[in-house]
């Protein structure tokens, strides 16, 4: 909406000039929902998204419904109460299909999922739909299936060649202290990979062709840059302190993580000192909620 872009940046211009005070202004552009928005905070989250019932499940005698759910469209058979040993079953929409126009035929068969397709090599291969698309899974390893495969009907023999070209792109271009290294395209680029070690690969490398050299280059300098990033290392208890981003330090056991001020100087930081700010920092525990 021009016209409204417009008016505000005229608003912004007078409050510049003192000619309109700044609190008027936001009153009369937040105040007109203001109340609204206070009211849709006490609305459930499943009762926005549009439902369909679409019949009954023939098996269950329980109604199948289609709604929006956390990670998408998704269709449902039964409804959610306080029995856990009765929760609804639920099965996430393929590509192509909408709450407004899936039929109880095309819901039912969604339930067929995850299905297993048959065995490679003497392990079992599952087709499925999960929170990113359709895969199937194999060896405790997850290939997503290309845009026009469908998980319901992918036969064997497509399923095993979609194995066998993830086993060529994973299998390790060089070994190195005796230890695998693989490369891949992820997020932020080419990399390879070493010893749980994800290293980015720079244009100064050519990432299709590259040698020896290149990849015991790389991981050195990878590793150089790790040892030159910890401060403290207090390996019997499993804390180190670390470099981070824009100057600051880390103090790390595990997963747990705290962020350091500026002022601190993690030079002369003891160990108990490090201790008593994991604590202070540690998330509460969470008790079992009680059963009525």
């Amino acid at each position: 909406d021009y016209s409204f872009t417009a008016n505000v940046e005229e608003e912004f211009d007078q409050i510049a000039q003192g000619s309109q005070h700044w609190d008027v202004m936001i009153q009369n552009f937040y105040g007109k929902f203001h109340q609204t928005v206070e009211e849709t905070e006490q609305i459930d989250r499943r009762e926005v998204g549009a439902s369909r019932e679409l019949g009954t499940d023939p098996e269950s005698g329980k109604p199948v419904i289609a709604r929006l759910g956390k990670f998408g469209p998704l269709v449902q058979i039964g409804e959610a109460n306080e029995d856990e040993e009765d929760k609804p079953k639920y099965a996430s929409l393929k590509k192509g299909q909408f709450i407004e126009s899936i039929t109880l035929e095309e819901a039912l068969e969604l339930f067929q999922l995850p299905r297993e397709v048959g065995e490679y090599k003497g392990k079992e291969i599952v087709a499925a739909i999960g929170r990113f698309g359709p895969y199937i899974r194999y060896d405790e390893k997850f290939i997503s299936l290309p845009k026009n495969a469908d998980p319901i009907a992918i036969p064997l023999d497509e399923c095993i060649e979609l194995i066998r070209q993830k086993e060529e792109a994973d299998a390790p271009i060089y070994v190195y202290q005796d230890k695998p290294v693989q490369k891949g395209k992820g997020r932020f680029g080419p990399f390879i990979k070493w010893d749980n070690m994800f290293i980015n690969v720079n244009k100064k490398y050519d990432w299709d062709n590259l040698s020896a050299q290149d990849i015991e280059e790389l991981i050195e300098d990878k590793l150089q840059k790790e040892k030159e990033k910890v401060i403290h290392n207090w390996e019997s208890e499993g804390i180190r302190v670390e470099k981070a981003r824009w100057g600051r330090h880390n103090i790390i056991k595990g997963k747990n993580k705290v962020e350091l001020a500026k002022t601190v100087n993690v030079e002369k930081m003891t160990l108990e000192e490090a201790q008593a700010l994991l604590a202070e920092k540690a998330p509460a525990k969470k008790g079992r909620a009680k059963k009525k």
